[in-house]
């Protein structure tokens, strides 16, 4: 048997799309299962940002004859309100207006299959037992196959998506807790349970109650997956003293609506635990490898973002080895910026759950005292990029207007408001500004002192691949321009108007062109004055700041 150009650990969401995207890019890849399919897995409640990615995957129409529920939102028991209250991802998605509540053992499987069909050898019950490093770059990895020989085998590289396991990244050290998030989930599934009146019969139902909170979720099985989350510490000396399923039902028996809808219904999997709570690595990319869905990082579940930030890991991870391996220069600096989206998009999620556990004032106990300290934690100030996740940028599923129910810290809540404010009137004035033909042509556009265009590698088609960004203080990771916002920013040197940066954009081409490229290119700059990239227009007699 050959050995393969790349290795994936682990046939879960991440793995199974990291492998599918890098055998569509011409790459043999080998897939290494240590479970035979389908598996039980925890994480059924999924979000409309995953969508486009099975679609991408050419999994969806799979996923959408399965017979799963579809999921239209949320239905919350959160704060001083004890009435459930729902929120609809029609209110802020109108494309994908639903996701689905899956049966992970079916929906994984899905996607293995998937990637087989794409071309992935796919070994199940294959347990990868060491990753092979030369100093710092991987060689392959030593498994065992399901009739328990020994085996190694070389490649290029080797995606490291084996879930909570994380190989590499607990060979290399390179897991750390999060403090913020020190808990622990006790779930099992029943039989029988009620389900939320309509239109909310099939939301995912969160419940917080004295000691944590609980999720809900109805299955197309007939099951409801039902799960505790509270603190690792207490909830550890609950179980030793009661057991798991005394402990679980003495929490039940607490949470009004879960105990509501659990009391004719029969338990028929578990209790389970799920102790190794949230995390980060240090690294999530290197000579030869990467780590990619829970191997990399997990996070709180409150906004059932596991799933999602696995299948985008995927993406992104197989891009990243196929620029890795065609370009070599490109290694390094194109890990950099997997790394840096990767971490954009845990931090998302993990400063909104931080934020909502510390808004919610419920009640006294413990648990809630010890995460209300969170607002006073520096991580918690009202930084740019943090106010940015609520103030002006799209969800990824419910998080933003959940916080609208909490109480959050008033200054952070006071922050929030002013830059949504101060958007909206930098909206105002620069649609006024690029619309009169008096001031476009007198208007001078002043680039923020810390603006920076620069060549960094970006995500392109199923790779990375050089581009340019303009980066500030307030957007430090960047943002991709296209070649004519480029050129663009190129011509804002705080000398030139409004007009005039547009007449020399298009200078030299045709009519037909000119044209609509001066009508994007005074959109482009409208945002960019929105966004803080030209800090200011200068007007005679007047100062627009």
């Amino acid at each position: 048997m050959a050995d393969p150009d790349v290795i994936v650990i682990g046939g879960g969401p991440g793995g199974s799309t990291a492998a599918t995207m890098l055998a569509r890019k011409g790459w043999s890849v080998r897939l290494l299962e240590r479970e035979r399919f389908p598996r039980d897995h925890i994480g059924e409640s999924l979000l409309p940002a995953s969508l486009p990615v099975l679609d991408m995957l050419g999994v969806l129409p799979e996923v959408e004859k399965a017979g799963f529920l579809p999921k239209y939102g949320a239905t919350m028991v959160w704060g001083k309100d004890t009435t459930p209250w729902s929120w609809y991802f029609r209110e802020t998605n109108k494309r994908h207006t639903h996701a689905y509540q899956v049966w992970r053992p079916t929906f994984d499987h899905l996607l293995l299959k998937n990637a087989a069909a794409n071309g992935v050898e796919v070994l199940e019950e294959h347990r990868v037992l060491e990753v092979l490093f030369d100093g710092d770059r991987t060689t392959g990895v030593r498994y065992s196959d399901a009739q328990g020989v020994e085996h190694r085998v070389s490649a290029r590289f080797v995606v490291d998506a084996s879930g909570q396991t994380g190989i590499i990244g607990r060979m290399r050290h390179l897991r750390q807790p999060d403090a913020s998030f020190q808990n622990l989930a006790v779930y099992a599934y029943y039989e029988g349970a009620e389900r939320l009146p309509e239109p909310d019969a099939t939301n995912i139902l969160v419940e917080s109650y004295e000691h944590g909170w609980f999720w809900n979720i109805p299955l197309h099985t007939g099951l409801m997956s039902v799960g505790a989350v509270v603190d690792h510490t207490v909830g550890q000396e609950g179980i030793r003293t009661l057991g798991p399923e005394a402990y679980l039902r003495s929490q039940i028996a607490m949470a009004y609506r879960t105990n509501q809808m659990l009391a004719n219904a029969r338990l028929v999997s578990g209790p389970h635990i799920l102790r190794d709570w949230s995390y980060l690595s240090q690294e999530v990319a290197g000579d030869g490898w990467v780590l990619a869905g829970d191997a990399a990082c997990f996070i709180d579940p409150l906004f059932s973002s596991g799933v999602h930030l696995a299948l985008s890991a995927g993406v992104m991870a197989a891009a990243y080895v196929t620029s890795a391996i065609r370009t070599p220069e490109m290694r390094e600096p194109a890990g950099k910026v997997y790394q840096e989206l990767y971490y954009q998009q845990y931090g998302h999620f993990r400063e909104m759950a931080k934020l909502f556990y510390s808004s919610n004032l419920s009640t006294d106990s413990y648990f809630w005292e010890a995460r209300r300290l969170l607002g006073d934690e520096p991580g918690l100030t009202p930084r740019e990029s943090f106010i940015r996740a609520v103030a002006g940028q799209p969800p990824q599923g419910y998080e933003r207007v959940v916080l609208e129910r909490g109480h959050a810290p008033r200054s952070f809540v006071d922050d929030v408001r002013s830059m949504e404010s101060a958007r909206a009137t930098r909206t105002q004035e620069a649609h006024r500004v690029l619309t009169d033909p008096a001031t476009i042509g007198t208007a001078i556009l002043v680039p923020a002192p810390d603006m920076r265009v620069e060549r960094k590698p970006v995500l392109g088609d199923g790779e990375f691949e050089w581009g340019v960004v303009v980066t500030t203080s307030a957007r430090p990771e960047g943002v991709p321009l296209s070649a004519a916002a480029a050129k663009l920013l190129t011509l804002i040197d705080g000398s030139r108007t409004a007009a005039g940066v547009i007449a020399a954009l298009i200078e030299g081409l045709p009519p037909e062109r000119a044209d609509g490229l001066a009508q994007a290119a005074a959109s482009v700059l409208q945002v960019l004055y929105v966004d803080g990239v030209i800090e200011r227009f200068e007007v005679p007699d007047a100062v627009v700041s």
